[in-house]
């Protein structure tokens, strides 16, 4: 239920978008999420359906890039994807690590019809 927000917001960013694109139908996002984001791509579509009857975003397809999660060691700087298991830097074995990719959930273009 956490993704209502967010996809509220999509939608707002979308017909803006659109209105000013003077676009007649939307008929595609295409959104990034990262894999820390806990982001759920059916509840994502569940309230997309819902939020968007009778705007011109109605009907779009949601596709979904999914970004792996990035560290940074902020003791040597390796920058390393998380295997699941482990958060400490396979290069020296340092806990004292950053986020730098994976938690983001954005709108990264749209398809419109004019």
């Amino acid at each position: 239920m956490h993704e209502l927000p967010f996809v509220k917001s999509i939608l707002n960013i979308t017909l803006e978008c659109a209105r000013e694109a003077g676009a007649r139908r939307v008929t595609a996002l295409h959104l990034v999420i990262g894999q820390m984001a806990s982001i759920v791509d059916d509840s994502v579509q569940f309230y997309w359906d819902i939020l968007s009857k009778d705007t011109i975003a109605e009907g779009a397809q949601l596709n979904f890039q999914r970004n792996p999660a990035i560290y940074r060691c902020w003791d040597c700087g390796h920058q390393y994807q998380l295997d699941g298991h482990h958060l400490a830097c396979p290069q020296c074995g340092s806990v004292r690590v950053q986020l730098v990719q994976g938690d983001e959930f954005r709108l990264e273009s749209l398809d419109i019809e004019t």
